[in-house]
């Protein structure tokens, strides 16, 4: 769960890494191509809203990662931190849906990672 928390143990993930138990932290991006779009400024119109939706329904970091000089095309990244790495796959799981579901983009393709803070 992002926001610092790990599901159900009150514990901050600090607390966790500091206990040995790992954190997870993932990563995704995608590339989009936008619909009826002729403007960066109607680029913008477009991608702000989705990147706000992400941030307030999945409690992750989203932005505008790529492609910021093409207007019909973007791309967007992702990350969400958990002590429960199947928390972490649920949550970018659940994002990636919601862009393949959105009727004024196109889910090109999408790269995902998964990080533990025990990985060399």
């Amino acid at each position: 769960m992002a926001g610092g928390h790990s599901p159900g143990h009150g514990r901050t993930l600090v607390e966790q890494q500091e206990r040995g138990r790992p954190v997870f932290t993932g990563t995704l991006t995608a590339d989009l191509l936008l619909g009826d779009v002729h403007s960066l400024k109607g680029k913008r119109a477009v991608v702000r809203p989705i990147v706000a939706e992400l941030r307030r329904r999945f409690s992750v970091a989203a932005a505008e990662v790529g492609d910021q000089d093409l207007h019909r095309r973007v791309q967007i990244g992702l990350a969400t931190v958990s002590a429960d790495a199947g928390q972490v796959a649920d949550v970018l799981d659940a994002c990636e849906r919601l862009l393949a579901e959105r009727p004024e983009v196109t889910l090109l393709s999408t790269h995902r990672q998964l990080l533990s803070d025990t990985d060399d």
